[in-house]
């Protein structure tokens, strides 16, 4: 089964990474990959780069950010290849340890639902 692990965080209070942690951070996904868990990773660049595309009544709006109203942003994600939803849990949570006391970060986990594929058709 095949999980994504969406990592939110507050962008105004957010910490940039050290080298302790890109090291460590290094490591664990190195392990992840070679034991066939992680199957991407990445982190997303700051809202005030984003733009938001919305339809609402049959009209499409777009917003340039920054976006100020929102308080947790998505940081990043992580898909993850897990037996089972504990051990995708289990997977995020040693990611946060990674980062130690000093981080606020919360991890959102929900199993993909995956479509066949219609470009067959």
């Amino acid at each position: 089964m095949q999980f994504l692990s969406i990592i939110r965080i507050n962008e105004n209070t957010a910490k940039q990474p050290d080298q302790r942690l890109m090291n460590d951070m290094g490591k664990l996904m190195e392990e992840m990959k070679n034991a066939g868990i992680l199957i991407d990773t990445a982190g997303l660049r700051p809202t005030a780069e984003g733009v938001r595309v919305k339809l609402a009544r049959g009209k499409i709006s777009q917003t340039d950010g920054p976006f100020t109203e929102a308080k947790e942003v998505i940081g990043g994600y992580a898909v993850l290849e897990a037996p089972s939803m504990d051990e995708a849990v289990h997977v995020s949570r040693r990611f946060l340890e990674v980062h130690g006391d000093g981080w606020e970060i919360d991890c959102e986990v929900r199993q993909m639902e995956r479509h066949p594929d219609v470009s067959a058709a």
